[in-house]
């Protein structure tokens, strides 16, 4: 199935360069390295209880054993999965008691530095805040494990850093929050309010810049430096981007179920129904990928970046190439489980894109009066419509909108691809002088674009040396903070209390 996605769950507001890499990605999932592409069955994580504990759907998903049967004993049947963890688990294995990770109070002590409750609840209204999220009750239960988990590895971050005599100053500090509360638009004092009114504080704000420059800076003095890239290797990547010019790519965001045979029924209702969310627009796909997806670039809202179709297993590279910008399908069958896609952008590799063209562009807007009813407003369309029908080139544009009472806006730089999904296809076809029909609603009034000049997309080009160097050192730093993560977190002392 294909739904359009609503325009206004395409995105969410953020807080900034500093700030918002780990709010909208790393607290809100745990940090993983990004998945170039969808692994098969035995590299995704295991099926989580949520998407095992849904009802099951209707005829349309695979058949699977009778419940009583799967839950008759405590012993899990032989799946004959091999044991590729090199940990020596019993291939028929017992559980004995209970683990309900919910029981556990959100404190900690790491290294002798305490963490909270009062942190942990402060943190996760700041991501709610800067995510503009409602969270039910199961949802901030959740939110609060994942935020302890961050809060743990900030903790690490931010002690390592002191390691390497790395110091974020107060002054810094008060700089960084200033320009926090520049991109909220309030100034400073005001941005402290607005947090306490969130149920967060500027100390929560504050402990996540450090956290954030200080990993920042390690990096930069014991990663870096040691960190290189053969002339070799960039010559490789120049000559296979090369080779695959004009290839279709896609621009992907997918939400991955795991399942077996014996829970397939249930991980497929439970697709279905993160799908009804999705459609309802009141939360972003990323919202959404970061909740339930079990790929590890949940902790990225889901994105696959660019990726062309031939690398996809073949359900999805079907889906893919079938699908328009801005489209969401699924469930989709794949290896090991089910996925949710979500097409953001397509181009072709090195090929300049039509909708990168950058249009001279005049809006006209006539409100309506409030109380507005559907009738009435689509009257008031109709006559707009034929107004915007009568132009004669952007010259005409002021004296028709003064004739309908209607209010013009000029823009000379809107890229076509900045545009909603819907306006991209009219303008791609719409020729100098012309207007796009109307559109909007008895709310908002209505509206239409007139194209006054068009400036063409240059053709694409190869990267230069410097530029694919830098991405590719850029991923290595970023794999070995990965690594030393990791090793910090083995070599922690955390003391749940």
């Amino acid at each position: 199935m294909k739904h359009d996605v609503r325009l206004a769950a395409r995105g969410g507001r953020m807080i900034g360069t500093v700030v918002l890499a780990a709010l909208a990605a790393s607290t809100i999932a745990q940090t993983a390295p990004r998945r170039a592409a969808p692994k098969p069955a035995a590299s995704r994580a295991a099926p989580s209880k949520a998407a095992a504990a849904q009802p099951a759907p209707s005829q349309q998903a695979p058949s699977q054993p009778n419940a009583d049967q799967a839950n008759s004993s405590q012993t899990v049947q032989d799946q004959s999965v091999p044991d590729n963890t090199g940990l020596d688990i019993p291939t028929n294995l017992q559980i004995f008691g209970k683990l309900d990770p919910n029981v556990r109070k959100p404190t900690a002590v790491v290294n002798d530095t305490v963490i909270t409750g009062t942190d942990v609840d402060q943190r996760v209204a700041l991501v709610a805040m800067a995510n503009e999220a409602k969270l039910s009750p199961e949802d901030r239960d959740r939110l609060k494990l994942q935020v302890l988990r961050q809060l743990i590895d900030e903790t690490l971050e931010i002690q390592e850093a002191k390691t390497a005599d790395v110091v974020i100053t107060p002054a810094e500090m008060t700089q960084s929050f200033a320009g926090v509360s520049k991109r909220f638009n309030r100034t400073p004092e005001a941005m402290r309010a607005y947090l306490r009114e969130s149920g967060s504080s500027e100390r929560s704000l504050k402990r996540q810049i450090e956290g954030e420059l200080a990993w920042q800076r390690y990096l930069r003095k014991r990663v870096e430096p040691f960190v290189n890239v053969g002339d070799e290797e960039v010559k490789s990547i120049i000559d296979r981007l090369q080779a695959a010019k004009g290839t279709d790519e896609f621009n992907l965001k997918e939400i991955y179920l795991a399942a077996t045979p014996a829970n397939s029924q249930q991980v497929y209702a439970n697709a279905k129904q993160i799908l009804q969310e999705i459609q309802k627009g009141a939360q972003p796909f990323e919202y959404f990928a970061r909740q339930f997806s079990e790929a590890s670039t949940r902790a990225v809202g889901g994105d696959l970046g660019w990726i062309r179709a031939a690398t996809l297993p073949g359900p999805l590279s079907e889906a893919a190439t079938s699908m328009q910008v801005g489209q969401v399908a699924g469930p989709i069958e794949v290896p090991g489980g089910y996925s949710i896609l979500y097409l953001t952008d397509k181009r072709q590799v090195l090929t300049a894109d039509p909708r990168d063209a950058k249009l001279s562009l005049k809006q006209l807007t006539l409100r309506f009066p409030p109380n507005t009813t559907q009738a009435q407003a689509s009257t008031r369309a109709q006559a707009f419509a034929k107004a915007t029908q009568d132009l004669r080139g952007c010259g005409t544009v002021e004296k028709v909108a003064a004739g309908i009472g209607a209010d013009v806006v000029d823009n000379d730089t809107v890229r076509i691809r900045d545009l909603p999904p819907q306006l991209q296809e009219i303008m791609l076809k719409l020729q100098v002088g012309q207007s796009t029909p109307p559109f909007g609603s008895a709310e908002q009034g209505v509206r239409a674009l007139v194209l006054c000049g068009r400036d063409e997309a240059a053709g694409g080009s190869v990267p230069n040396s410097e530029q694919i160097q830098g991405q590719l050192e850029q991923q290595r730093v970023n794999l070995r903070a990965q690594q030393k993560l990791r090793d910090l977190r083995r070599d922690a002392i955390v003391d749940y209390r």
